[in-house]
């Protein structure tokens, strides 16, 4: 079975309700065997791609993955880029901002640390956890330092988007491709899963309090993301909201999400002219 990636992505300027759309679809697998060679598969032809993104140098590719928390992050990670050549795949998580983030503007930190051409970047949360967490917790932006004249109220979040809709164009002109993705995740999937980390001593390290925290921000949480995903949702920058309550199924989406992006540039292995050629001629018969 194919899988058509379309009706995952978000429109421009689409009035995002959560609600309606499914954290569960129908599996593009059949069987645990069938999911492990799709999943082998994509990889392999993901693996040649990213050797035509190194080669040409041209462009980058940014994975960024937003998810509330079990929603499977960190597997999509593992199993979507697992056999990709490191060398050309950076991974960066973000987590509480440190001081020196603090004195500087909120995109920063993602700024430097952007993919060069050639690379495959992985955001695990991003700098769109300035207008979900920091809208939850307001009490958070008065820890940013910011001026005395800044604008309150939703003019904050308005700004934010702009800013980061203006970085993403900017990115885009300059041969980086974003690929922003949604792990939309049920409630009753994260409770499972909570119980699972708590059941498992393999993965109590996992759960924490602050977990249990959290999930009683979750419609405020859903609200933020209705509204970053609809404002910040573009044609060139498109977000995908991905089922991710069977996780299988939603690293097989993920999967061709990324290798349909890659494809779409049409990478080809870079052409020697004549002169090129002939150097590499000369130097052949200079190999003992």
């Amino acid at each position: 079975m194919k899988i058509s990636t379309g009706k995952f992505r978000i429109r421009p300027g689409e009035d995002v309700d959560l609600r309606k759309r499914a954290t569960l679809v129908p599996p593009f697998y059949e069987s645990r065997a069938h999911y492990q060679d799709l999943l082998a598969r994509h990889v392999s032809q993901m693996r040649d791609q990213q050797d035509l993104l190194y080669a040409s140098n041209r462009h980058s590719i940014l994975l960024i993955l937003q998810a509330m928390d079990a929603a499977g992050k960190d597997g999509v990670i593992e199993h979507v880029m697992s056999g990709v050549n490191p060398q050309g795949c950076q991974v960066f998580s973000f987590k509480h901002p440190s001081e020196e983030e603090l004195d500087h503007d909120f995109l920063w930190h993602a700024v430097r640390n952007l993919p060069e051409r050639g690379r495959i970047g992985i955001f695990n949360r991003s700098y769109y956890e300035e207008v979900l967490i920091v809208r939850v917790h307001p009490e958070i932006l008065r820890s940013q330092n910011l001026p005395l004249d800044s604008p309150g109220g939703e003019r904050v979040w308005e700004d934010r988007y702009r800013s980061i809709a203006g970085l993403e164009r900017h990115l885009h002109r300059n041969g980086t491709r974003i690929v922003k993705i949604f792990l939309h995740l049920s409630k009753e999937e994260q409770k499972r899963r909570f119980l699972q980390r708590i059941d498992d001593p393999r993965k109590n390290w996992k759960f924490s309090r602050a977990d249990v925290e959290e999930r009683k921000h979750w419609k405020e949480y859903m609200r933020a993301y209705e509204a970053c995903l609809g404002a910040t949702s573009t044609r060139d920058c498109p977000w995908y909201a991905v089922p991710a309550d069977d996780k299988q199924n939603a690293r097989l989406i993920v999967q061709r999400i990324v290798l349909d992006t890659l494809e779409g540039l049409r990478l080809a292995y870079p052409k020697l002219d004549a002169r090129q050629k002939r150097e590499l001629l000369a130097l052949r018969k200079q190999l003992t």
